[in-house]
């Protein structure tokens, strides 16, 4: 059957306005010569994709157009463009959600996640991956194994930002480490610094289910901030080698950063406010490092790889498992219940 003989739309989830998700049929998209078409299996919900559909915007980037949602992704390819080996055809992938023009400065130096140029899903104009087909570039849409599971092979993307933290922080061998904020991330913070050879993880939030979940998935210690102030905790203590700040508190941003020994280094992953007042004392007296993380780059086969040996667990944090039609409970089901963690989206269903 060729490709003009098969289905002529697709289901997609838009995004018509704050607040507002609706169902529509789409032309079904044809890959470009560098393309894969993929039929999408599963997409898992982040915190970006509730804010753009509760506020419409994150800092400069706002919805103006209608905007199908979803960069966790993964599949199975249905077709392949001109220049694409077709021997893909029903490869099981990931989906790398960003693809830069892998030829500035940026790229050419590795650093691919800050191209300029970069084309990422659910960043607008770009529409995401709720829909049942896409198609994506076919260096960014990685093969996975029989032992990823499609909740897996979407969740990669997560994984990512936390290996890709990990990295920037250079966790090793002994490091004492402190994750602030047990989401999604935090959580595969504290699992990929044990991978690491970290030999404390310490895990802060105010969900004592959260901090149940980060003490069966790699937490040497977890902390009820409500019960006790992480300085009183960390006080008389070994101080910490790194900061892991994914809940976007300024509070544990700094509190945090009081904990690091010397020479300590502190990542800033979640995202709070877009300014903070930094102790800079502090960070002279003790040379500290702080830096920030911008999505990742080159992560993908290491995390897939991880997952696949089962030395990272992705499965357990999926909470909820959502049809294309319930696309909006999933954006919302954190919110609504403090025991979710990561909602899937099926859009086959």
């Amino acid at each position: 059957m060729s490709a003009a003989d098969g289905p002529q739309t697709t289901r997609t989830a838009v995004l018509l306005e704050p607040g507002t998700i609706q169902v529509h049929e789409r032309p079904r998209p044809r890959p470009g010569p560098d393309e894969v078409l993929v039929q999408v299996t599963s997409v898992g919900v982040c915190g970006s994709d509730t804010h753009y559909y509760t506020h419409g915007r994150i800092g400069s980037y706002a919805v103006t157009a209608p905007l199908v949602l979803g960069h966790e992704a993964a599949g199975v390819v249905v077709g392949v463009g001109a220049d694409v080996d077709p021997a893909r055809v029903g490869q099981r992938v990931s989906l790398e959600p960003g693809v830069p023009c892998r030829e500035c400065e940026q790229c050419l130096s590795g650093r691919y996640n800050l191209c300029p140029e970069m084309v990422f899903h659910a960043t607008p104009p770009v529409d995401g991956s709720l829909s049942e087909v896409i198609v994506h570039h076919h260096a960014f849409a990685h093969p996975v194994p029989d032992e990823v599971g499609d909740d897996a092979a979407a969740m990669v993307e997560p994984l990512s930002v936390a290996l890709w933290a990990c990295r920037k922080a250079a966790v090793g061998p002994g490091d004492r480490v402190l994750v602030t904020g047990a989401g999604p991330v935090g959580l595969l913070c504290a699992q990929v610094a044990r991978v690491a050879g970290a030999s404390e993880v310490v895990v802060v939030d105010v969900n004592p289910h959260r901090l149940a979940v980060a003490a069966a998935h790699g937490a040497t210690d977890t902390v009820d901030a409500r019960e006790v102030p992480l300085e009183t905790w960390y006080g008389g203590r070994p101080a910490l080698h790194v900061l892991l700040e994914c809940s976007g508190h300024p509070g544990s941003t700094l509190a945090g950063l009081r904990s690091l020994a010397p020479a300590g280094r502190a990542v800033l992953v979640g995202m709070g406010g877009d300014t903070l007042d930094l102790p800079v004392s502090l960070v002279q007296e003790r040379e500290l490092l702080v830096t920030g993380v911008f999505r990742y780059a080159n992560t993908w086969p290491a995390a897939i790889a991880l997952v696949a040996s089962g030395q990272v667990q992705l499965d357990d944090l999926v909470t909820g498992h959502f049809r294309l039609d319930q696309t909006a409970e999933a954006l919302t089901a954190a919110s609504d219940d403090p025991h979710a963690i990561k909602s899937m989206i099926h859009p086959q269903t």
